[in-house]
């Protein structure tokens, strides 16, 4: 079998392994989507009729939590299963098998992939359905989203696997994992207006690619005029993909030089 191959049936492994996580599925997976129904109904009133202010409140929040979805799935997933499998050894006896080292990192690639497609979907589908979502209907918006959400997924990947080098043990891969998840995810325009946060706040969660797939994904879901609420004025499309490729390219230099088959003080 090519590596290829070998890294589609990974796949299929994963997406097995990852759904019989209850605890995973939920937080990775099913939490944006209830995030969206909740602030959806929770602030439904304040946002008034969509046909008078162009935005309700599941647009509102939706491409918030797209993009903590993104990060979710890719990430949070990466880091905290790459460190488990670390850690209980499977990583090293994987290693000392056949299958091509590619395979491996294909198959999890394929695993985000899928369930961060799976979830957007849903989450779409909650937003037209439940609360009434103008979706987008031009094409140029479609196109804005795919290479966002590529990019999105392919740098929380990456920036997932190098960073599971950095827990000690398994035991402490939750903690140096979910807060620093959560705190961006509040300072970057998902669970609130980021036109709310002091400047220099603001100047913090820029650094970061979330605040980034946030914006670009408010690009494709909000109406054209509502870029004037961003920091610059304008969405910044192309430093949205300047700022995601760089992270791209410094979390693929980490994993080379930073990712490990075993336990730290193993071989």
């Amino acid at each position: 079998m090519n590596t290829a191959a070998i890294g589609w049936d990974r796949t299929i492994l994963e997406l097995k392994m990852y759904f019989r996580e209850k605890e995973a599925v939920f937080f990775s997976f099913v939490f944006p989507i209830l995030m969206l129904s909740m602030f959806a109904t929770i602030f439904g009133d304040q946002f008034g009729n969509e046909e008078q202010s162009g935005v309700n409140a599941a647009r509102f929040f939706l491409p918030g939590m797209v993009a903590a979805g993104v990060m979710l799935t890719s990430f949070q997933s990466m880091a905290l299963s790459v460190a488990v499998e670390r850690d209980d050894g499977t990583l090293k006896r994987l290693r000392s098998t056949p299958m091509p080292p590619v395979a491996y990192f294909l198959g999890k690639v394929g695993l985000v992939a899928v369930t961060s497609l799976a979830q957007f979907v849903l989450l779409i589908l909650i937003a037209k359905v439940g609360f009434g979502v103008q979706l987008p209907t031009s094409a140029g918006n479609w196109v804005t989203f795919l290479w966002v959400f590529l990019l999105g997924v392919a740098t929380g990947t990456v920036l997932g696997i190098a960073y599971s080098s950095m827990a000690s043990s398994s035991r402490s891969v939750g903690a140096i994992v979910i807060a620093p998840t959560l705190v961006l995810q509040f300072i970057s325009g998902v669970y609130f207006a980021f036109t709310d946060l002091p400047d220099w706040l603001k100047q913090v969660a820029s650094v970061f690619p979330l605040k980034w797939i946030a914006q670009g994904m408010r690009s494709v879901f909000f109406p054209d005029d509502w870029q004037t609420q961003e920091m610059a004025g304008v969405w910044e499309h192309g430093r949205t993909a300047l700022v995601l490729a760089v992270w791209l390219v410094a979390g693929l230099l980490l994993c080379a030089r930073t990712f490990r088959w075993t336990k730290r003080g193993t071989t």
